[in-house]
C-alpha cells in the first residue's frame, strides 16, 4: 500500500493577467516553478507525482511552447518529463497549459529538488499567469 511522504507548491502567479514576463530568448529554459520534497520515511518504489498549470500569451505567429521539468536545480540536470504545444495563428487570448507527470524510483537523497521551465521556439511570448507547479512524493 502506498503511503505519503511530502508534498510541495511553488506558486509564483494565482491569477490569470497578473505577472507580464517576456521570454526573450528563443529555445532557452526559463524557471517558473521548484519545488524541494522532503524524503524522510520514505520506503521503496518511490515516485512523485508532479501537477501544474502556465499560461502564455503568444505572438500571432505559430507558437511551441515546452514544459521541461528536471531532478534538481539547473536545466540541464536529469530531465523526468518534457512535452510541447504548439497554438495555432488565430489564438489572440492567453494560452493556459496544464500538465501531470511522474518520476518514477527517484534516488532517495536527503531532499529531492525538482525544476520546472517553459521554452518558445518564438520571441514575444509572454508568461501571464496564472502559474503553479505541484509534487507529491508517495513510496511502498
Amino acid at each position: 500500500m502506498s503511503q505519503f511522504i511530502d508534498s510541495r507548491t511553488s506558486q509564483n502567479a494565482s491569477t490569470s493577467n497578473s505577472i507580464s514576463i517576456p521570454i526573450l530568448l528563443l529555445n532557452t529554459p526559463q524557471l517558473f516553478g521548484q519545488i524541494g520534497l522532503l524524503t524522510a520515511g520514505a520506503g521503496a518504489n518511490p515516485r512523485v507525482v508532479f501537477s501544474g498549470t502556465i499560461s502564455v500569451q503568444v505572438p500571432l505567429a505559430l507558437a511551441g511552447i515546452t514544459i521541461r521539468i528536471v531532478r534538481g536545480t539547473a536545466p540541464t540536470d536529469p530531465i523526468v518529463y518534457s512535452a510541447t504545444s504548439t497554438f495555432d495563428l488565430s489564438l489572440l487570448a492567453p494560452q493556459i497549459i496544464n500538465f501531470t507527470a511522474t518520476d518514477f524510483n527517484p534516488p532517495i537523497t536527503p531532499q529531492l529538488t525538482y525544476s520546472a521551465y517553459v521554452i518558445s521556439n518564438l520571441l514575444g511570448t509572454i508568461r501571464v499567469g496564472p502559474e503553479t507547479f505541484n509534487g507529491q512524493l508517495y513510496s511502498d
